[in-house]
This record gives structure tokens, C-alpha cells and sequence, in this order.
């Protein structure tokens, strides 16, 4: 299938590594332009150099997401480069550990800006560009909206923010055509999971433990297949989708997790 993706200029927020990377790389296989936003440049220079080599195009822009004038800048750097945003794929984030027991008001507040506010932010600075083209949003979210984990307050309260700033800017943008979904993820072994994983006692045996609760195939899921659905959701294929929570998990999520 043709995604009609080529030459669209699509940021990814915190493309560098993880599943920011293997949705930036997709993009890049599917011809669009991925432009990684991210705080360490030669991180950042490694995808874009990775994507190139590879025969696609990329660019990247430094910058600290937790600082709303970085937010701003960085867009305004995309559309001086490239003069149009085609797309948006919020991504970057991390699962710190802030919890109702031991966190406190400002690691609480530090952690929505690291995983909630710079979504808003960086979509309200493109959003003129995105009415221009009518391009569409992928926001990823976690399961720790729905199933909650334990530890990790603020990283719950942020993609349940997520997962409603998804369906409330679905509504609002649909005067303009533009699409809004999200992809939410269970279980995707990146380094940040493993550096995660490494922390707990037995962590080989910890993460069969997890694995074998995973419905389909007792596996992780892989940055590709949920670069597949973010790609897909970001193409004119679908283009009567908007406004969905996807579950790009093996059934972790919705499925008994007691199915022999």
C-alpha cells in the first residue's frame, strides 16, 4: 500500500532513540521527511544519519521540551528549513517513577512537563502550519492511564492526559480536516525499558515474568509495528479515522491475561 507519504515534512518529538526512532526510520523508509526533535544533538545527527544512509531524508532540531520557549523555537527553526509541517507525532517522554507516596509537588509538576505539557506546546506552535496542510497528529500514549502500575503518579496523570488531549483536539481541529489519534503502548523492549528492567531484582526473570503476560505471541511489541500504525495514521489511508485510542500492545491491555 501506498501511504502517499513522500516528501511530507512530519516532526517527531524525542526521534532519536526508542520508539521515536523506529517511527522516525519508517518514515524515512515510507519517504517522508521525519525531523527528530531531541535534547542531545549527536543523538539526534545519529538517526538522521542512519535514515540517509539508508536512501531517505531527515533533519533535526536541538531542543529541551520541558522549556516552552524551546518548544516554540524548534518549530520555528522546521519552518524556516522546510516551510510547511505536514505532521506531528508526539513522543518524547519517559516513565520516572513519581510517585503519591515519595514524589512531591515539583518532581509532580517536573514530570507533566517532561510527558504532557510539551505536547500541547508543540502542536499549538504548528497548528497554522498543520491547517495549512491539513496534516494530522499521532500522539503516543502508555497503558498507565488505564491499567495503572504502581510508583508512577505523574507519568498516569500525563497519559491520561494525553489520551484526553487526543479526543478534545479531534473535536476542535475538525473544522480544518485534521485528524488526531493516538497509539498506545504496553510493553516495547527500548532502552529505556531496559534500563528500567535492569533496576529490579532478577530482571531476567522479572522480564520472562512480563513477557509470558503478553496475549499474542508472550512478546514485546516492537518500535516497527507501532512505527506500522503511526505511519498508517499519519497517511491519507486513513482518512476517515480520528479521535481513536490504538492499541498497538498484543492484547496486553483489553485481553484476560489469564488465556493459557
Amino acid at each position: 500500500m501506498n501511504l502517499e507519504l513522500k516528501n511530507k515534512v512530519i516532526i517527531v518529538t524525542g526521534g532519536a532513540k526508542g520508539i521515536g526512532e523506529g517511527i522516525a526510520k519508517l518514515l524515512g523508509a515510507e519517504g517522508a521527511i521525519p525531523v527528530i526533535i531531541g535534547r542531545k544533538e549527536a543523538d539526534n545527527n545519529k538517526t538522521v544519519s542512519e535514515i540517509v544512509s539508508a536512501g531517505g531524508q531527515a533533519f533535526q532540531v536541538v531542543a529541551e521540551l520541558t522549556d516552552p520557549a524551546d518548544c516554540e523555537r524548534s518549530v520555528k527553526d522546521i519552518i524556516k528549513e522546510f516551510g510547511r509541517i505536514d505532521g506531528l507525532v508526539n513522543n518524547a517522554g519517559v516513565n520516572d517513577g513519581v510517585s503519591l507516596e515519595k514524589g512531591s509537588y515539583q518532581a509532580f509538576m517536573n514530570s507533566l512537563h517532561r510527558n504532557l505539557v510539551h505536547y500541547y506546546l508543540v502542536a499549538h506552535y504548528a497548528l497554522p502550519e498543520l491547517i495549512k496542510s491539513k496534516g494530522s497528529i499521532v500522539n503516543i500514549g502508555s497503558k498507565t492511564a488505564e491499567t495503572g502500575q504502581g510508583s508512577t503518579s505523574a507519568y498516569a496523570a500525563a497519559n491520561g492526559g494525553r489520551s484526553a488531549l487526543t479526543r478534545e483536539w479531534a473535536v476542535e481541529l475538525l473544522k480544518y480536516e485534521i485528524r488526531v489519534n493516538a497509539v498506545i503502548v504496553a510493553e516495547s523492549y527500548t532502552p529505556l525499558y531496559e534500563s528500567w528492567i535492569s533496576t529490579l531484582d532478577n530482571p531476567k526473570e522479572r522480564l520472562a515474568e512480563i513477557t509470558a503476560k503478553i496475549p499474542l505471541g508472550n512478546r514485546m511489541t516492537t518500535t516497527e509495528e507501532i512505527a506500522n500504525t503511526v505511519a498508517f495514521l499519519l497517511s491519507p489511508r486513513s482518512s476517515h479515522t480520528t479521535g481513536q485510542l490504538i492499541h498497538v500492545d498484543g492484547g496486553y491491555v483489553h485481553l484476560d491475561r489469564a488465556i493459557k
